[in-house]
């Protein structure tokens, strides 16, 4: 989370068509890009502020279907007014893409927050509606790691995670996808979970970053003689830099997914409006 100055909006493209994004199978890099996105609202003097989230299938419990967004609740927490934006991207018919942002109503006109906070972790989900192509892309709900996981798997210190974001507000690409990076899990213990909530991953983390997907897929390292998953795997979400006297050491804190599990619970039981 962070304020940086607005860039030049880019040179007008031709209008966007309807292309699928590939919906997530077994590549959960592919199909994490793909429901990864960024946030971000404008104070009106040149500056926004940044953050990341990602996509989840969490159908309800009558089971109709529903996107969920998932973020750290600090990056909606620093965004005062009613009104965020939220970085769609269009594919275009000579095979490039367009990024495409929208408004994203976060506070009522009372400026009432619409998103539902973790309790006592720093995660918050909302429901949105989201263009046809990126309801297809959200992330199934069974790929979110259980308080358990880590136990099962008998992940490590050392073990390789992989992270979504946009570090100080910058894309991959003028299309507005995210920056893939990698880290390595660098603490211990790592459960239970109640007594270890979060997780050091050694990696550099930015202003922006926070809110992002961290986690596994067959082709990041494990340690030898380690059992394999047997499907990739949402570990968490990047929730904070670790700074000392206001210098960065190159380490993220992760909130494990179990508390995103947790607050889309806390959603589902909240009363109507």
């Amino acid at each position: 989370m962070f304020v940086i100055q607005i860039p030049p909006a880019p040179a007008p493209v031709p209008a966007p068509i309807s292309a699928p994004i590939s919906a997530p199978t077994w590549d959960l890099t592919r199909g994490l890009i793909d429901a990864t996105v960024q946030l971000d609202q404008p104070d009106g003097a040149g500056r926004r502020t940044v953050g990341t989230g990602f996509l989840v299938e969490a159908p309800r419990p009558d089971g109709t279907p529903r996107t969920v967004l998932v973020t750290a609740a600090h990056v909606l927490d620093r965004m005062p007014t009613t009104e965020a934006r939220i970085g769609w991207r269009m594919a275009l018919p000579d095979g490039a893409w367009r990024f495409t942002p929208e408004p994203l109503r976060i506070r009522d006109a009372d400026l009432t927050p619409v998103w539902t906070r973790h309790p006592d972790r720093d995660i918050a989900v909302m429901e949105l509606v989201a263009p046809e192509t990126f309801a297809r892309a959200a992330i199934p709900l069974g790929w979110l790691a259980e308080a358990t996981e880590f136990d099962r798997w008998q992940v490590g210190p050392g073990d390789e995670l992989l992270s979504l974001g946009f570090p100080r507000g910058l894309s991959a690409n003028r299309a507005g996808f995210p920056i893939l990076r990698v880290g390595r899990i660098a603490s211990w213990p790592l459960t239970p979970i109640a007594a270890f909530p979060t997780f050091l991953l050694d990696f550099p983390v930015h202003a922006g970053d926070s809110g992002g997907p961290v986690f596994w897929t067959p082709g990041a390292r494990r340690l030898p003689g380690t059992p394999t998953p047997d499907h990739p795997f949402i570990a968490g979400v990047l929730v904070q830099a670790v700074e000392v006297d206001g210098e960065g050491l190159g380490i993220g804190v992760v909130a494990h997914a179990q508390y995103v599990r947790e607050a889309i619970a806390l959603m589902d039981a909240a009363p109507g409006p």
